[in-house]
Formats: structure tokens, sequence, C-alpha cells
């Protein structure tokens, strides 16, 4: 019975206690928080952004009527300009015009061989946002060769063919693009590309090239200025 009596005057000095704090304080406040409006996580899509990009290309080819020719890969580059337009969340238009060096190299009975051509490259793209920082693009490019270089090494020696292709074969061509693009930051992103052609080059007068169409693999990254 005293401890029953014990923990009810300790029960009363408790409530006693709180009630002389809220006299003394005053009640307790109720904050009331004011949400900002949520921010749209479009709202940075909504910009045109210019930028400049750069990067490897691992080049060869799709032989056209001649399957028995074999060609390997080359090295190469590309380089150019950018604008990302916005149209409607996630689609936005990413023109391009690059410079990117293609073509490939061949193993012959004669020696080795390895074509290098430049082309100016005009991407057309749409360019669709996933996912936060993740990037879907598809579209036509067009391509407009403007040299080729053919070398011949055998041995020792080596000899290097320079076609100026203003007159020369076929020089424009329209091309397919797919690729991803995944945001580093809010400046910098991280490129990959497969581009092919959809029409076949003719050997640029050269009798030892069959036709064919340029494949290149493209990776590098692109700048976006405000």
């Amino acid at each position: 019975m005293k401890k029953i009596l014990l923990l009810l005057a300790i029960g009363l000095m408790f409530a006693g206690s709180v009630s002389a704090q809220q006299y003394y304080y005053g009640p307790r406040r109720v904050v009331v928080v004011k949400h900002r409006r949520p921010v749209d996580r479009h709202d940075d899509f909504y910009r045109v952004r210019v930028g400049v990009t750069g990067g490897l290309n691992l080049a060869n080819t799709v032989t056209g009527y001649d399957n028995q020719v074999n060609t390997g890969t080359i090295a190469g580059f590309n380089a150019g300009l950018f604008l990302d337009v916005p149209l409607i969340y996630p689609l936005s238009f990413e023109p391009e015009v690059l410079y990117s060096q293609k073509g490939y190299s061949a193993s012959t009975p004669d020696g080795h061989f390895t074509s290098r051509e430049n082309f100016i490259d005009v991407p057309l793209l749409a360019k669709f946002h996933l996912a936060p920082g993740f990037n879907f693009l598809i579209g036509p490019q067009l391509s407009f060769l403007t040299n080729t270089t053919n070398t011949y090494s055998s041995g020792f020696t080596v000899t290097a063919q320079n076609h100026d292709n203003n007159n020369n074969g076929n020089n424009t061509f329209v091309d397919g693009v797919i690729g991803v693009s995944f945001d580093l930051n809010q400046n910098v992103e991280l490129r990959a590309r497969y581009t092919i052609d959809f029409n076949q080059g003719d050997g640029y007068g050269d009798s030892y090239v069959p036709e064919y169409r340029n494949q290149v693999f493209q990776i590098g990254l692109g700048i976006k200025f405000d």
C-alpha cells in the first residue's frame, strides 16, 4: 500500500511540474511549416544549351558485294559543336556539326592497306531523357566526304595516295545514328554512339577498293555552356 501511495505521489509531482512549465513558458507553439513550391526537376530541361564535343572514333566497314574482303578497325577522332534544344519533356532536338575521321585497314597478299577518310558529319538527333542523368539518342546523319588518304605498305616501302574527293565518286552519305549519354554533372556528359552509312561508297576511283559502308563506334565527352 505504501508503494502504491509513493508511486501516486511521484506521478502527481511529475504532472504538476509539467503543468508549471506550461504555465511559465506558455503553451507550446505549433510551428506550421509552409512548404515551398516543389522544385520541378524539369525546370533545368527547358533551356537551350550550346556545347563542344570531342572523342575517339573506332572505324571499320561493312563490305558491299565483295564479302571476301575482311577489313580491320582503325582509330581516329571526332570534334565539333552541338545544340540541345528542348521540345517537350522528355524529348529534345540535338543537331551537331562534327569533323570525323573514318576508314579501315586490310591485309592483302601484297601488303597492308589503310584508308583514312575525313568527313564533316551533321547528326540530327532526337534525344530522350529516360531517367535522371541517362539519355537515349537516335536519328539520321548527313556525312560529307572531304578527302581520303590511301596508304599501301609492303615490307619497307610505304606509298600514300591522297584523293581530293570534290569531283571523284559519291561524296555525300546518309547515315543512321544510335547512342546514349550520361550526365556526369550539369555541364559535362559522357557519350557513346554507333553510326553506319545507309548508302555505299564506290572506292573513290580506286579499282582495288570494293564498295562498302562506313561504320563507326564513338566515345567522348560533351561540355555544355549556359
